[in-house]
């Protein structure tokens, strides 16, 4: 089992990337790695990072301004090759249909519960661990 993962976070905002790394700490879940974050405050940031490999999971604020988090997450499920797991943060849990439409591996609301959160982000990266090992 590698050491670390690499979570990239995709937020317009700093203070929801900050509520994601608190909320993670040094790692989810005693079960997993410590994470390494990557932050993009752009949708063509994320795309290049994407490009380049190495991310383990996405986190994606659904509430980013000019492109939503859900629009960019189904973007890069249709674009990216192996497209790592993806966590979309929503506004509100009425939203929650949207984030099954853009093909989101699980969502959270906002602001960030550290609890929901970690657990949230846990289960993905268990996930693509299984995943990598089959």
């Amino acid at each position: 089992m590698r050491s670390t993962v690499t979570v990239l976070v995709y937020s317009d905002d700093s203070n929801t990337r900050e509520q994601v790394r608190l909320a993670t700490g040094r790692r989810p879940a005693p079960d997993v790695p410590v994470v390494e974050f990557l932050e993009c405050a752009t949708p063509a940031a994320v795309l290049t990072e994407l490009d380049r490999g190495g991310i383990d999971v996405c986190v994606l604020d659904g509430e980013s301004v000019p492109m939503g988090g859900m629009g960019l997450c189904r973007q890069i499920k249709d674009e990216v090759f192996d497209c790592p797991p993806v966590l979309v943060l929503i506004g509100r849990p009425q939203d929650a249909w949207l984030a099954t439409w853009s093909r989101a591996d699980a969502a959270v609301t906002l602001p960030v519960e550290p609890v929901e959160f970690a657990g949230a982000l846990a289960a993905l990266l268990r996930k693509k661990r299984l995943q990598q090992s089959a």
